[in-house]
């Protein structure tokens, strides 16, 4: 199971960089050849509006890309978990999937981007107010996402296991966090995998438990692994990371800020309004992303571990955390070991042997 972990692990994490390096290529490909103005200059021609002309560019070039990129995005998200026995979705319901997530990603992206190049527009320190305005949509995004986006993917209904809805909404209470309700989804349906989540803020709090985990879980275990995301509610942790986010939102956009001068004049444009300097923006995104994820990674790790933590200080759970380790372990073929580096790139949870090590020698 080791091997066959580590295998599942690499190939994942190894698609993952080819995917990064293969969308940088195509971006700079688009810009280099002129393609993206060729594209500018023919949807005007059409004698569209200003924000017609950029839902119209928009649509386009997310066609081509997700078009270009289909054949590894196909591989990644169905074959590779299909080859390791992680899903049994079907190819039908894969690609209604990919439809409903096409739709919802450009209509999130046009709202993005329709404001960002209303701001750069309007305001001389335009990297400040549009920062502002993506960090609030994204605090409403997370917000409405359990009850309007994971609805579109997921079929749920209230948990009828009394004793194991009791036993949560007493943690809850336990560790002061306010429950509205408890769902259990159909994962089952798209993928093998166990996972369990503490979703929503105000009346969209909710917890949602996957159906992969109901007969294979104890009672303790289900318990722990919720005391486990009720502690990120008790420690902060959402505040902290919209507070990272935040950051991070900021340095992106005053970098284009102080650098596009220069970029732009590499590919021979203008100005950040003209609308075929789009893919410039979205490189900006991916290699910021990159240098940023490592940093991102390690704040999240040191989350998980002081969640873990509480979580054991609450329940006095330890076998059952460490057993719930060990399953989770072998359901999500997880990479209990990964080399250092892999870890500091990609794990934004501590590896499974170090979080049953941490367990192992905690005093309860």
């Amino acid at each position: 199971m080791s091997d066959l972990a580590k295998s599942y692990s690499h190939q994942k994490y190894a698609f993952c960089i080819i995917d990064t390096v293969y969308s940088i290529a195509l971006l700079l490909v688009f810009l280099g050849s002129g393609l993206s103005l060729c594209l500018e200059n023919f949807l005007k021609s059409l004698g569209l509006s200003n924000y017609l002309l950029i839902a119209a560019y928009l649509l386009l070039i997310s066609s081509i890309f997700y078009l270009l990129n289909l054949p590894l995005n196909f591989y990644t998200s169905f074959t590779l978990e299909h080859k390791f026995n992680l899903s049994k979705q079907r190819p039908k319901a894969w690609v209604a999937d990919q439809l409903k997530s096409g739709i919802l990603a450009y209509i999130i992206s046009l709202i993005l981007i329709l404001s960002f190049y209303w701001t750069l527009g309007k305001f001389n320190q335009w990297w400040l107010v549009i920062s502002v305005f993506w960090i609030v949509f994204s605090v409403v995004l997370a917000k409405l996402a359990p009850v309007l986006i994971i609805p579109l993917f997921f079929k749920s209904k209230k948990l009828e296991d009394e004793v194991l809805r009791q036993r949560i909404f007493n943690l809850a209470s336990k560790m002061q966090v306010k429950v509205m309700d408890v769902f259990e989804i159909d994962f089952s349906k798209k993928t093998l995998k166990g996972n369990a989540a503490f979703t929503g803020m105000g009346r969209t709090k909710r917890v949602l438990l996957a159906d992969t985990l109901k007969d294979k879980y104890t009672l303790d275990e289900v318990e722990v692994i919720l005391a486990h995301e009720f502690a990120h509610y008790r420690l902060g942790h959402m505040v902290k990371l919209i507070g990272v986010n935040s950051l991070v939102t900021l340095g992106l956009f005053y970098l284009i800020f102080k650098t596009s001068v220069y970029t732009l004049g590499v590919f021979k444009l203008d100005s950040l309004l003209q609308l075929s300097s789009l893919p410039l923006i979205f490189i900006y995104f991916i290699l910021f992303g990159i240098i940023m994820q490592p940093l991102e990674a390690y704040v999240s790790r040191r989350f998980e571990k002081d969640a873990d933590l509480l979580a054991l200080k609450v329940t006095g759970a330890k076998e059952a955390f460490i057993s719930l380790m060990e399953k989770l372990a072998a359901q999500n073929l997880a990479d209990r070991s990964p080399h250092p580096i892999i870890k500091f790139f990609f794990f934004t949870h501590p590896p499974i042997d170090e979080r049953i090590k941490i367990a192992s020698s905690y005093f309860i």
